[in-house]
């Protein structure tokens, strides 16, 4: 999708380069989400049909060409093999894939294809005594764009091509029309593994639609998601272009095995790429990544590890509209750990304008989308249940060096928009011709966060300055109060000196500030500010103590709107 031009402008807190970038195109860049695809996730716009996996195709080779003599068998398909296959993709131009489905099937709508699904009993090593099962997703409606899957170990790899027979069609649809159909190509597929019982098989990851896949903890429900790459997200002048993955090689899992690992090849008009998952279940859903780039074309903005959520409304932003729910959100942060130790908290918000902020790091830990508020009574929503949603932490492995984590957050009024995008991108940019490798985990569940050692950001309440209850008066400044809990502060006595450390940019003006002590141990922040101009403010605060940092930072953004 294109964006108009629009208006740079920074903002510099200390240490935490900031910029700010508006457009008054609404909506522009909302991501459709949640098509309730029975436990799957539809992702954006999907490209096209894949053909046999590169090395699939090597292997099947020689059975294809036994009756005219056998040719020498290729090479195993290890990482670095998948890697050379894809550079070599990448030197030549991109083919756009022509999808071949059956008009049954391409032409299916919304509800036809939501009554098609796969049948338990046939789900890949149901019959072994192993810890994952398979299962595909059907292709058609939005899924015209399918991806090969090859099963093997070892590096050889055979094609696994799934029938009509695999899947269950309900009504009103009727059985024999699609009797007959095969598939070499799926629409994507999700790994079943005994999370919470071993008699019971929970799902463990989905991966549906050019690149973006998502997975869980324990105990946790589906929520936001991550992609393999982004490219040109929230580019001025520049069209977002979604990569996908063509072809995956599962590994398949042996007996007494607790992960189980995938390759997998990505293509677009601009980048190739060679992906390696080791997924590991468990509280916290462990998967390492391995990642080759190879770019056909330069890229304006790169961007790794991406993660996507939602963000409609919260504590610190309240809707337009009457809703009984005081919060719906899948994510309500951005949490940074810089190479330093310093820990970022930036709450996430519902702008009215698109919004785009940049945080420069060098070797950041870790950075993450979390979801920290886990009260039921946060969210009143008995059908979604917010409070079990995953947070994801991405964990840099090696060394990735100067950069920038762009968070983007987009309008929306509908809770099934995916809204709220973040990823790393690398200072060094992606030229024609060139390649990059990043390694990093990836970390889903209830708590992903580092044991605490400092006071966390607990609420962020936003509302008008000056005494509240004076509804006859016109207030013309806000009020932020942020609470901190945890840490070595909560032991601290009520009459501790502490002494907030507070910025605030010259597009505002600190009227006053308070520091209060929370029942249960916690301290309160209270800032009343004044906007002197139409700019956002930037805001800073982190607690301090005998000089040393004894909380989180906390950064915020106030917009005209917030």
């Amino acid at each position: 999708m294109r964006l108009p031009p629009v208006t740079i402008r920074y903002y510099h807190l200390q240490r935490i380069p900031v910029l700010d970038r508006r457009s008054s195109l609404r909506n522009s860049l909302n991501l459709s989400r949640r098509r309730a695809l029975g436990g799957g996730f539809a992702a954006l716009i999907l490209p096209a049909l894949s053909n046999l996996g590169a090395h699939a195709q090597e292997q099947a080779a020689p059975a294809a060409a036994a009756e005219g003599g056998s040719p020498a068998p290729s090479a195993p398909l290890t990482f670095d093999r998948l890697s050379q296959l894809m550079q070599e993709k990448a030197a030549k131009p991109y083919e756009e894939p022509q999808s071949e489905l059956p008009e049954v099937v391409r032409n299916l709508d919304y509800d036809a294809h939501r009554a098609i699904q796969y049948r338990p009993d046939h789900a890949l090593w149901r019959a072994d005594p192993v810890d994952f099962h398979l299962q595909a997703f059907y292709p058609g409606w939005v899924f015209d764009d399918t991806a090969t899957i090859a099963i093997g170990r070892d590096g050889v790899y055979e094609p696994h091509v799934f029938q009509a027979s695999d899947f269950d069609y309900r009504p009103p649809l009727n059985r024999e029309d699609f009797a007959g159909i095969s598939f070499p190509g799926v629409a994507g597929f999700r790994i079943h593994a005994p999370m919470q019982r071993p008699d019971y098989f929970d799902e463990l990851v989905t991966f549906l639609g050019a690149s973006y896949f998502r997975a869980l903890g324990m105990g946790t429900r589906y929520g936001l998601s991550a992609r393999g790459l982004a490219v040109n997200t929230a580019v001025a002048d520049e069209t977002e272009e979604f990569p996908r993955f063509t072809a995956f090689y599962i590994d398949r899992p042996q007996p007494g095995e607790h992960e189980i690992r995938l390759m997998a090849e990505l293509d677009s008009p601009s980048v190739t790429g060679a992906y390696e998952f080791i997924i590991k279940p468990g509280p916290q859903t462990v998967m390492t990544c391995r990642t080759r780039l190879y770019f056909r074309t330069s890229i304006a903005r790169l961007g790794i590890a991406p993660l996507t959520s939602m963000y409609t409304f919260g504590e610190n932003d309240h809707p337009d509209h009457e809703d009984f729910r005081p919060e719906v959100h899948d994510s309500d942060g951005l949490f940074i750990e810089r190479a330093d130790g310093e820990q970022v908290w930036r709450p996430l918000q519902n702008p009215r304008d698109l919004s785009l902020s940049f945080i420069g790091e060098t070797n950041p830990r870790r950075f993450g989308l979390l979801q920290r508020d886990r009260s039921f009574g946060s969210y009143q929503d008995t059908e979604a249940h917010y409070e079990l949603r995953p947070s994801l932490m991405i964990e840099p492995m090696g060394d990735w060096g100067k950069g920038v984590i762009e968070l983007v957050e987009i309008p929306t009024d509908a809770e099934y928009n995916d809204n709220i995008v973040a990823f790393w991108i690398p200072e060094q940019p992606a030229e024609a011709g060139g390649m990059m490798e990043f390694d990093y985990r990836m970390y889903w569940g209830l708590d992903v966060e580092p044991p605490q050692d400092r006071a966390r950001v607990a609420e962020t309440l936003v509302g008008i300055g000056g005494n509240a209850a004076a509804t006859g008066e016109e207030q013309t400044t806000r009020r932020f109060v942020v609470n901190f809990v945890g840490g070595p502060a909560a032991e601290l006595p009520d009459d501790a000196e502490i002494e907030p450390n507070i910025e605030v940019t010259s597009a505002g003006r600190l009227v006053n500030s308070t520091v209060s002590r929370l029942p249960g141990g916690g301290w309160r922040v209270s800032l009343e500010l004044e906007k002197l101009e139409e700019r956002p403010v930037e805001l800073k605060v982190v607690l301090r103590m005998l000089r040393r940092n004894i909380s989180e930072t906390w950064i915020y953004q106030w917009t005209r709107d917030s």
